[in-house]
């Protein structure tokens, strides 16, 4: 197809350039016609009008003109369409066109959009329990990665993700990032919590009520915040984000969502006998990454207006099957000048049976990728090998080497870094202590409970928890102490990014380790050539439940029945 495609791409350039050629030879014959016309004597008392003849040439100009305007509008429509005829998945559409229904043939130049170096970004993520809060580094390190702006994250949580997420970032400290976390669970937003604006909703998705907590932003993200850039756990850019925000000088006075068009057949109703999806425009939208403009949806009235499109739908559809792009989509079937169509590389969907290989012919053209199939890295692609490469790249990245400044930005608050950087600045190289001084300084990066953990709602007043710290060479004890020990155990493992992804393969692949939900595993990524021992005791112990703790070395077995017997 792409082959037939490129055959009549040719054919029409040929087209254009004999098309030109010719014309101007036409010209350029009557030009000389017309000038040997002039120069000959009047016959017959006939006198040439000089008005006449320029009117006949300029008409012949025109006509030429007109069939050169034409090549170049079927040329562009070749361009702008497949082998079988269907739009390019990586074309938007046009400013006058939100709904993408009629596309222009014409092949002007988009006008770029810049973003100011110093512009604050902002990214907002609903991101709860321990997978997510797992998944959703991999997304941070690949923005940070690209980056060039400084960044405002926003974090719609749970208790679980708040803690682990807020740990995380006080000690990545990572410059001109900054972190705000807005809890679900208890967020007070106007009159009532977030949880119960869409409890109400049934929702078959696997990601539960959390994955429609997107309809809340206007009411859960500050009044004073007017755009965002929102984003699914599952997602790697491989480009700066950026170029994503700069899409918001794009959108007409009337579009408030931009979207990546659904890249599957789902809202089209033919996948299986009696599917019926919720309505959609056209193929649908996927909501795995949203710009939204949120001071235009708060004077649109955005939370009565999903809310009485989820009611209606809901008594004849009785549940989401794919929690808010569902809603999202049913409001958009009902006004669709409210959606900006963006460029499907922005958001190349790998669930099973996507077209999302027309959003790319080469690697450059990649600018985020979405790992939206329960199957995540295991889904059927053509170039799944390619996208699982790079996605591992970012997971085992050192995430210490994200912690650089951005310059030129005089503006931006000072971040703690920079303290620390005076501080190091001050230490004397000459001294013999320099090494264990310099190591002092160091901030570690903490990842708490870095696996399931199910936390006690009243712990027993005589209960006590196993403390312990290693490193990767000591794994091999773990599954022999959690044998002897049936009681709480909270560990700190001193570890590289690499190797916390092999210890999270070994201890899911473990029956004995993946069968334990009250161990607590508290990464403490790798820096520096010392081993920080009372740090990760310290971790470890900070992050008990228990009135009482039993603090012992990896490498002590402890009896059976100790735990009883300490109890």
């Amino acid at each position: 197809m792409l082959r037939s495609w490129r055959v009549k791409l040719k054919l029409l350039l040929a087209t254009v350039t004999l098309s030109i050629l010719l014309s101007w030879l036409y010209l350029f014959m009557g030009s000389l016609e017309y000038g040997r016309f002039l120069l000959l004597p009047p016959c017959l008392g006939e006198q040439p009008s000089r008005d006449v003849e320029r009117e006949a040439l300029a008409s012949r100009v025109r006509r030429v003109e007109e069939e050169n305007q034409q090549l170049r509008l079927q040329l562009g429509q070749v361009q702008a369409e497949g082998s079988d005829g269907s739009p390019q998945w990586g074309a938007s559409a046009e400013e006058g066109d939100p709904t993408g229904g009629e596309r222009s043939n014409r092949t002007a130049c988009p006008k770029q959009q810049t973003v100011h170096k110093c512009e604050l970004l902002h990214v907002a993520i609903v991101c709860a329990g321990h997978n997510a809060s797992r998944d959703v580094v991999t997304l941070v390190k690949s923005i940070l990665f690209h980056r060039k702006n400084p960044l405002h994250f926003h974090f719609i949580t749970d208790s679980v993700a708040h803690q682990i997420l807020q740990m995380l970032f006080q000690s990545w400290m990572v410059p001109s990032v900054h972190v705000s976390f807005y809890n679900a669970d208890d967020l007070k937003a106007g009159c009532a919590t977030l949880q119960p604006e869409v409890s109400w909703i049934p929702n078959k998705h696997y990601s539960g009520i959390y994955g429609l907590m997107k309809l809340t932003l206007t009411k859960a993200l500050p009044s004073n915040l007017s755009k965002v850039i929102v984003l699914d756990t599952d997602i790697t850019f491989a480009t700066d984000i950026a170029e994503l925000w700069a899409v918001f000088g794009k959108f007409s006075d009337k579009q408030v969502i931009g979207l990546v068009e659904n890249q599957s057949d789902w809202y089209l109703g033919n996948l299986w006998k009696n599917h019926r999806p919720w309505p959609a425009l056209g193929r649908g939208f996927n909501t795995g990454v949203i710009l939204l403009l949120l001071d235009r949806l708060r004077r649109l009235g955005w939370e009565q207006m999903w809310r009485l499109t989820a009611e209606r739908e809901l008594m004849s559809m009785l549940s989401t099957s794919l929690a808010d792009q569902d809603i999202f989509n049913a409001v958009i079937k009902q006004d669709p000048s409210l959606v900006y169509r963006l460029p499907c590389f922005w958001n190349v969907q790998l669930s099973d049976h996507t077209r999302s290989e027309q959003c790319y012919t080469e690697v450059s053209d990649l600018k985020v990728i979405h790992w939206n199939s329960p199957k995540k890295l295991r889904v059927k692609n053509k170039h799944v090998e390619f996208f699982r490469n790079l996605y591992l790249t970012f997971l085992e990245y050192d995430g210490n080497l994200l912690r650089r400044e951005l310059f030129g930005c005089a503006s931006l608050p000072s971040p703690p870094s920079n303290q620390l950087q005076q501080a190091l600045e001050k230490l004397d190289e000459d001294d013999p202590c320099y090494d264990f001084r310099r190591q002092h300084l160091t901030q570690h990066r903490v990842h708490l409970f870095f696996l399931q953990y199910e936390f006690l709602a009243l712990p027993n007043p005589t209960d006590i928890t196993l403390v312990a710290q290693l490193s990767m060479d000591r794994l091999q004890m773990l599954e022999a102490i959690c044998k002897h020990w049936a009681g709480p155990i909270s560990l700190a493992l001193y570890m590289s990014d690499a190797e916390a992804q092999q210890f999270l393969r070994y201890a899911q692949a473990s029956e004995v380790l993946s069968a334990r939900r009250n161990v607590a595993y508290h990464i403490v990524y790798k820096e520096g050539q010392f081993y920080p021992i009372n740090l990760l005791r310290n971790v470890a112990l900070a992050n008990t439940q228990t009135p009482y703790v039993f603090l012992t070395d990896i490498d002590f077995l402890p009896m059976y029945g100790l735990y009883d017997y300490l109890r």
